[in-house]
């Protein structure tokens, strides 16, 4: 936390604007939308930006939805809560994120035989965006609406444009683990105000105008409360210095371990920055000197959590039944790759034990006393 985000829930509480209703709603809606350059909609979480976002896009029962498969489940469920069916793409190396031209070449087989796809579903990984130009274009061709899953990737940016401002419609999380965070939240955007406006009548039960309650279409309780947004406020505050924060514990270990074969950083796309939200590495056994797996259980022995990155959809017990391409190489960074400790507020001591803990795992010598601070830009 920073430290204005308690005034703002407290004058939630003081005012009695603790409900859905209030105007830390308002202002947390316009400093994002500030930042993004799109209208914006507060929303209780990331997933129901997702869910509204395919019923914006106009997907339903009996259509395909085509999901990168190297994600969170979440981004992937609100498919099945729309009756449709989740078609998985594998990632690219380059930078983990959707293969563009294996959409492309895919896409065109497809429209050969009258068979594509209602939506895209491209997630920014791990806060590095999607390669959305090419991502974008393809689609266009083919009139397959593309929501941006950037959850993970407020703070990034592609081309110098904000992460998730390119799609028609795009969604981000605010729950306990992103950059910043609403302690539970998502927020919707949309190039078209009219969308915008759609999806906060639909995250209000959609309730018609007029005195009475009165409801035409099915609606959901998606909206956030004004306390959660007044937190939300606060972290806007300190957006930019959470993603320099997370770069530098990044960048950090990079440094440390740039003399052991076998282990090396997420790639940084050069498109954009990439607010290394989590510090992924990917191991390569041979050279390394032991499995992914192996360090896992190493970090633990010594006390530290670290997880294995996202299990690939298509590999998931809940998605057997569904269609992918490739997937051969989101299946090797799942299996290769790793996320470290990464948390705003990890000090130097405790990231020094990290990297201890990895070079032991390598054989190679402790660097406790040659931990220093990263200033990046």
């Amino acid at each position: 936390m920073g430290e204005t985000e308690q005034r703002y829930a407290d004058e939630a509480f003081s005012t009695n604007w603790v409900s859905t209703v209030g105007p830390n709603l308002g202002a947390f809606e316009k400093a994002f939308s500030d930042r993004i350059g799109l209208p914006a909609v507060c929303l209780s979480s990331g997933t129901a930006a997702i869910h509204l976002g395919l019923i914006l896009l106009g997907v339903g029962p009996g259509d395909e939805v085509f999901c990168s498969t190297l994600t969170f489940a979440a981004s992937a469920n609100p498919i099945r809560y729309q009756g449709a069916t989740p078609v998985f793409m594998d990632s690219d190396r380059e930078s983990w994120n959707l293969d563009p031209q294996l959409l492309s070449d895919v896409l065109r087989t497809r429209a050969a035989t009258n068979r594509l796809p209602k939506a895209l579903i491209v997630v920014d990984l791990y806060g590095q965006s999607a390669d959305m130009d090419p991502i974008l274009e393809i689609c266009g061709r083919y009139g397959v609406a593309v929501l941006e899953d950037a959850a993970e990737a407020l703070g990034a940016t592609y081309k110098g444009r904000p992460a998730g401002s390119a799609a028609p419609v795009s969604a981000y999380s605010f729950n306990g683990n992103k950059i910043i965070t609403t302690a539970g939240g998502g927020m919707l955007t949309a190039q078209d105000q009219a969308l915008a406006d759609r999806a906060r009548f639909l995250a209000t039960q959609a309730r018609d105008p007029g005195i009475a309650y009165e409801h035409s279409v099915t609606g959901y309780n998606y909206r956030m409360s004004n306390v959660l947004a007044g937190i939300g406020r606060g972290q806007m505050e300190v957006l930019d210095l959470r993603v320099q924060q997370r770069r530098a514990i990044a960048f950090r270990y990079r440094d440390a371990f740039a003399d052991l074969p076998g282990i090396s950083l997420m790639p940084q796309a050069r498109y954009g920055l990439h607010t290394n939200w989590l510090s992924c590495f990917l191991v390569d056994p041979a050279q390394f000197g032991c499995t992914r797996d192996g360090l896992l259980r190493h970090l633990d022995s010594r006390d530290i959590e670290a997880r294995p990155v996202w299990k690939p959809m298509h590999l998931q017990a809940l998605f057997a039944d569904c269609q992918v391409y490739g997937g051969d190489v989101a299946a090797d960074l799942f299996r290769n790759g790793l996320c470290l400790p990464s948390s705003s507020n990890l000090g130097l001591l405790d990231q020094g034990r990290v990297i201890d803990a990895v070079r032991e795992a390598a054989g190679a010598p402790v660097l406790s006393e040659g931990i220093a601070e990263v200033v990046v830009a």
